[in-house]
């Protein structure tokens, strides 16, 4: 299991070390990740609708997912209050744009949702037993993983500039300390063994890879619960970011974990200025390089 695990990484490395400095290839990667997106999710939702005993499960699932939500937010709140009050952050109230269109991007929120439903309802009632499902969705992981490397390396972003963005590093940090903390609270309040749970807290609201790698290495079902908890991180920031980016930036940016370097970054950008945006793609960017490899690490003790 731990080869498996490293192996699925490699192709974010490799991604990572090409270089590229064509506008059309980049516009053109952005487009194919995103229609890997939705297509994994859509194997993940018919890997959820082929599984024995679906409904009788739905009730754990969701038990299982509001504990993780719940014991994420407050840990992550803490975690980043904590960070705020020795690093306080102003935002620069002068310099705000106008409204991205908040009912849009909640609508856009709840797209993978329905790819997911889409895929289970056809796996459930339509599709015969897939036994491939599994070994194409690693190969679209392996592969968005790769596209998603290029895309970190080639987005214009010095990596030293983001690491050493001090805000956008403790905004990071702070998020992904509390999240694995908040997995220490969960294993015994969910009765799973500990690398199952510190799993489940390193998403950091990437559900894309997340529903997937927790689904191949723990099943389907608890791809499910992994890929809800992240989509609901995204949902809840999207409604926290203006009421509390005023006063306490770092919540608002960190609260959205790896999405604030793309989903949530207009609302970031709208709701605290232009000053908050730096911190917010160091911070998104830093999640979404040690997610993958913290979920790896952790799946690889899985017998």
């Amino acid at each position: 299991m731990l080869i498996d695990a490293l192996l699925i990484l490699v192709p974010l490395f490799v991604g990572f070390a090409i270089a590229l400095s064509r506008p059309a290839l980049m516009s053109l990667i952005h487009y194919s990740v995103e229609a890997l997106v939705y297509f994994i999710l859509i194997l993940l939702g018919i890997g959820l609708g082929q599984m024995d005993g679906l409904w009788s499960q739905l009730g754990t699932m969701a038990r299982h997912v509001v504990v993780l939500v719940l014991v994420l937010f407050f840990a992550n709140m803490a975690g980043l209050w904590l960070w705020h009050r020795w690093q306080p952050m102003a935002p620069d109230r002068s310099d705000r744009s106008s409204s991205p269109g908040y009912r849009r991007l909640f609508l856009s929120a709840l797209k993978p949702m329905v790819a997911v439903m889409a895929g289970l309802l056809a796996g459930y009632y339509l599709l015969p037993d897939l036994p491939l499902v599994e070994d194409v969705a690693t190969g679209a992981l392996m592969l968005l993983l790769f596209l998603i490397g290029l895309q970190l390396r080639n987005a214009g972003l010095s990596l030293r500039r983001l690491l050493m963005n001090r805000q956008g590093l403790g905004v990071a940090m702070s998020l992904s300390v509390s999240s694995l903390l908040a997995g220490l609270l969960v294993i015994p309040l969910l009765g799973i063994p500990w690398y199952q749970g510190m799993a489940l807290v390193s998403g950091f609201g990437w559900y894309s890879l997340s529903g997937i790698v927790v689904g191949e290495a723990l099943g389907p079902a608890w791809g499910g619960v992994a890929f809800l908890n992240d989509v609901m991180r995204e949902i809840i920031a999207l409604a926290i970011i203006p009421l509390v980016i005023g006063r306490r930036p770092a919540l608002a940016i960190g609260y959205g974990g790896a999405t604030a370097m793309d989903f949530t970054l207009p609302v970031i950008r709208s709701s605290g200025g232009l000053v908050c945006v730096p911190v917010a793609i160091a911070s998104g960017f830093i999640l979404s390089f040690i997610s993958p490899v913290l979920m790896g690490l952790f799946l690889s003790f899985a017998p």
